[in-house]
């Protein structure tokens, strides 16, 4: 399993929203409204690289009130 954190940028007003609906998404551990330079923050796992990708450019930034993401993957080191 690859996880990754998304760091999410939202139209003004639309974080709780957007937070709302991507915790829907399959493969989203979890989805919060955060203060900062983004407005959410996304837990997300899947099979590989190539899942993580497709469900980020497929589902995530699909989701109306998105202006720009920023995916993290994480590593174990």
């Amino acid at each position: 399993m690859v996880q990754a954190y998304i760091l999410i940028q939202t139209e003004v007003g639309k974080a709780h929203a957007v937070a709302e609906v991507i915790s829907e998404v399959p493969g989203v551990i979890k989805a919060e409204d955060v203060t900062g330079p983004y407005d959410v923050i996304v837990r997300a796992e899947a099979a590989s690289v190539d899942d993580l990708g497709r469900l980020v450019v497929a589902q995530v930034q699909r989701v109306p009130g998105i202006t720009r993401t920023l995916t993290c993957p994480v590593v174990n080191l």
